[in-house]
């Protein structure tokens, strides 16, 4: 189990909407959001149920300003920008972020990366969520991903399911 998980605006967006947002504090024991991820959830185009919570967040969230980036973060959205960042200064175990720039960025730093749908099979895989019932969740979000891969990942869980 990662130890310190910095997350980026999508990921956290579509675990508030699905209603997993309690997973973060039952697979690691920090969860720390930048605070320009802070004022994305809460911006008013985002959903309701995403600004009230950002709103009121809970006591296991943790909020930090994120250094500077350098110019290598520069192509980036500001919130991928400043996770990476602040995992720098923090020394993070696990960056939650969804968007490829990112990922590659964080992973080309020697980072730990996992997205929404990583997190939600790690979370299956811990007995937490039922990660078929996850997906169809978010399938009626706005919510994107490959059908290829999401097929791949529904397949995994079912075999492993069947292997317990």
């Amino acid at each position: 189990m990662a130890q310190l998980v910095i997350a980026d605006t999508g990921p956290v967006n579509y675990l508030i909407l699905i209603r997993h947002i309690e997973l973060l504090p039952r697979l690691f024991e920090r969860v720390v959001l930048p605070t320009i991820v802070r004022d994305e959830l809460l911006d008013a185009g985002a959903p309701a149920d995403v600004r009230n919570w950002a709103a009121h967040l809970p006591a296991w969230i943790e909020t930090h300003e994120a250094p500077a980036t350098d110019a290598s973060l520069a192509t980036l959205d500001a919130g991928e920008a400043a996770v990476i960042a602040l995992a720098t200064t923090l020394h993070a175990d696990l960056l939650l972020i969804d968007e490829r720039k990112g990922v590659n960025q964080a992973r080309r730093r020697g980072f730990r990366v996992t997205g929404l749908l990583g997190l939600l099979e790690m979370a299956a895989q811990a007995g937490l969520v039922d990660f078929e019932q996850a997906v169809e969740q978010l399938r009626r979000t706005t919510f994107r991903s490959p059908e290829a891969l999401l097929d791949l990942m529904l397949k995994r869980n079912r075999k492993e399911r069947r292997d317990v």
